[in-house]
């Protein structure tokens, strides 16, 4: 293997452990700053620096990482065609390790980087109020707002959820899927027997 192959996996391996720590830092302070996360990562500012120049820089690539993850996601089970409540309590499921790992860019969504941040979730945001468009077309979502809110307020309550729920625990799960199906206008039976069925 060549010298600079070899290097350049050590850097993108450098990298990827600065977004892990990165995530662990703000999840725990969202107002930590590179130094932080700098020493958290175990090298010195320079380096972090090297890779992100700003704090922007490396909260946008945060908010990428997590949109690609997400994305991915809710395209893969959409094509599933099943009823638009059922694809949203998988989706839950299945995206709750994500909500999770990147809840900090709720935080951070509200304060100085909330423009920039919005602007990377637009990809995921058409999908969701797609999604939620599908269910209100079928009469089984709620119509008293248009998809694009409703769909916020849902996926909103996830977030919110994940971050209080720091032990990342099977309860907040429950209560996040239940929680955001009601507010998509669900009823509690059936959103407790949509939440039982999953495996």
């Amino acid at each position: 293997m060549s010298t600079e192959s070899s290097r350049a996996r050590s850097m993108t391996e450098t990298r990827n452990r600065i977004l892990d720590v990165a995530l662990a830092v703000l999840g725990e302070n969202p107002d930590a700053g590179m130094g932080d996360i700098a020493s958290a990562a175990g090298v010195v500012r320079r380096t972090v620096y090297g890779h992100f120049p700003s704090r922007l820089d490396l909260v946008r690539t945060l908010t990428e990482r997590a949109v690609t993850e997400m994305t991915a996601v809710l395209t893969e089970i959409n094509a599933s065609g099943a009823e638009a409540d059922a694809t949203w309590v998988e989706f839950v499921a299945r995206i709750w390790p994500v909500a999770h790992r990147y809840r900090v860019l709720l935080a951070l969504r509200r304060g100085e980087y909330g423009e920039a941040i919005h602007g990377l979730l637009g990809p995921l945001d058409n999908l969701l109020s797609d999604l939620v468009q599908r269910g209100q077309d079928s009469d089984v979502f709620a119509q008293h707002l248009p998809a694009g809110i409703l769909s916020q307020l849902a996926y909103g309550a996830v977030f919110t959820i994940a971050d209080s729920d720091r032990s990342n625990g099977t309860l907040g799960v429950r209560a996040a899927t239940i929680t955001s199906l009601l507010l998509l206008g669900v009823p509690k039976t059936r959103a407790t027997a949509l939440l039982n069925e999953q495996p």
